[in-house]
């Protein structure tokens, strides 16, 4: 007989019939029960029924003059469940070949809005001559766009967990291929900043959708490697696309709106593999389906998924779960700091965007081009850092292995306590070594670049792992929060980060950013320590 429990509800219950094998989700899944329970939490059914329940408004009447039907018998044993852990239907068993096509397709999605979020970097100074706006407002044109994929994940979140990953990739993706290009044959500034902004909130669901479809394919043995990939997918996008927007920008025969075409091409690329090739991978969604084959191969129109037993209407669907992401990250103390911290990272990454090219072309008089080149140092560097990160598992599974299988989130931290650390040692490195030009050679500051780069997938990968083990069933809505607050400081960073650099130097500068940088590094330590009590607290956290 196993004890089981579910969020912070901390019910005990006996369930003989879960089975044994497989991870811990996928045994609640294999059980009526639990999934049911599962479900109802996720969609807020529970709350939903009580208050119909206590409602004082008369029944309607069946029509006809007919009276009310029979009572029928519990509901239970028409809902369908997997058939234990390694029922091949359940996306944990999915062929490896079917799990790397599928987290192709989503990384490749999250790709294209990455690049699309630092694509315009280099068009900035061509739109400001060409529209005579300052550089603030140029700089809007990255700001807009990051702007949107901090709101946009709020609706995508949530509305995956709801309807599945590969509708609202579908769905997203179209709507930002169209403002893509837009954007690229916008005739004023203002339709450019529209239209960057639509595009940032439109396609921002891979944001969300495209982890939470890795962590529903993955147990939480393999998961880390996955998201590893997605880490550095998100990380290298904005380090590749200033290299390639500058290289477009000074061509002749192509100019700045190329930079939105090939962020539309490539946007439409992903779009075609949502249609055709993937398939969906959110675990209730695929109960849902197997729940129609049966009614309609039997007849037996009681048959039923746990996702199907309540029907929201827009109105529940934005006060149960549209809302979802902002309360748990201003309600979660663990989502909230690991958050804090995860956002003023993500803002320097965006705040890089500026720096380098203040060092590297305004201190080295690198030409436009090459002084984005040194990005590819920080690109190492990331890979390096999602290198450490996946040596680490290692010790991630020998703790889940002593705890009698399960798994330990704070053991996801090690590599955050190593990075950060090294991510300020590399923005002093990078700044004061740029600031000396005249007599340091320009590889010192792209080893800064690099060491940093290593710094922040070292503190961004363990965090995004943390949080998927802390909410599994709600990690998509999780994500959605981190998103929205991660995002908000990629948008406002590189607004402000000429004008400092311009006046404090790039050394005082790079050295604030440093200090700030030192002052969060306890964040890890303090969540290693104290993590599991907070865990045990949590409305949301899945608690096993």
């Amino acid at each position: 007989m196993e004890n089981q429990s579910v969020g912070s509800s901390n019910s005990r219950r006996e369930e003989p019939e879960i089975y044994s094998g497989g991870d811990e989700l996928s045994r609640y899944e294999s059980n009526v029960s639990a999934s049911r329970t599962l479900s109802r939490r996720l969609t807020g059914a529970d709350e939903l029924i009580e208050k119909a329940k206590e409602s004082k408004e008369p029944l309607p009447q069946m029509g006809g003059g007919r009276p009310y039907p029979p009572t029928l018998p519990d509901r239970e044993q028409f809902i369908v469940s997997y058939d234990g852990p390694d029922d091949p239907i359940h996306p944990h068993n999915f062929p490896l070949r079917k799990k790397v096509i599928f987290c192709f397709i989503v990384g490749f999605n999250a790709l294209g809005i990455v690049l699309g979020s630092a694509m315009f970097s280099s068009a900035s100074a061509p739109v400001e001559l060409q529209y005579h706006v300052g550089s603030t407002v140029g700089t809007l044109g990255t700001s807009l766009f990051v702007f949107g994929f901090a709101s946009g994940p709020i609706i995508w979140g949530p509305m995956s967990e709801l309807f599945g990953r590969k509708k609202i990739l579908v769905c997203s993706s179209f709507v930002y291929v169209c403002f893509s290009f837009a954007s690229a044959t916008a005739e004023n500034i203002q339709t450019i900043m529209i239209t960057r902004f639509f595009a940032g909130f439109t396609g921002a669901a891979p944001l969300v959708a495209a982890p939470a479809a890795m962590a529903d394919l993955f147990g939480v043995r393999t998961r880390g490697q996955a998201t590893s990939i997605f880490a550095m997918v998100l990380f290298g996008g904005p380090m590749i696309a200033p290299i390639l927007s500058a290289f477009i920008v000074k061509n002749p025969h192509m100019g700045w709106r190329w930079t939105m075409y090939i962020t539309g091409i490539v946007a439409a690329a992903g779009l075609l593999l949502d249609i055709f090739v993937l398939e969906e991978t959110h675990h209730p969604l695929i109960l849902v389906r197997k729940a129609e084959i049966l009614r309609r191969r039997t007849g037996n129109w009681g048959i039923v998924a746990p996702h199907e037993e309540i029907t929201l209407d827009i109105r529940e669907v934005a006060e149960k779960n549209l809302t979802r992401p902002l309360r748990m990250l201003f309600t979660e103390p663990i989502l909230f700091l690991i958050t804090i911290y995860n956002a003023f990272i993500y803002g320097i990454l965006y705040l890089f965007l500026t720096a380098i090219p203040l060092i590297f072309q305004g201190k080295y008089h690198f030409i436009p081009g090459v002084a984005e080149l040194p990005y590819l140092g920080m690109l190492i560097g990331i890979l390096i850092g999602g290198m450490i990160c996946v040596f680490f598992e290692r010790r991630f599974l020998k703790a889940m292995d002593d705890n009698g299988g399960k798994p330990v989130p704070e053991e996801r931290l090690p590599p955050m306590m190593l990075g950060a650390f090294l991510f300020a040692g590399g923005l002093f490195m990078l700044c004061w070594a740029g600031h000396y030009a005249e007599r340091v050679h320009w590889i010192v500051p792209t080893l800064g670049a690099a060491l940093s780069g290593t710094g922040l997938i070292t503190i961004f990968l363990p965090c995004l792992n943390y949080i998927i083990d802390c909410y599994l069933f709600f990690a998509a809505s999780a994500l959605a929060g981190n998103t929205f607050l991660r995002s908000a400081f990629g948008a406002v960073f590189p607004l402000f980060a000429r004008q400092m650099f311009e006046h404090l130097g790039i050394q005082w500068g790079g050295t604030l950013l440093g200090c700030f940088s030192l002052l969060l590094a306890p964040v890890p330590f303090l969540f290693y320590k104290y993590g599991k009590a907070l865990r045990q607290k949590s409305k949301y956290a899945f608690d096993l």
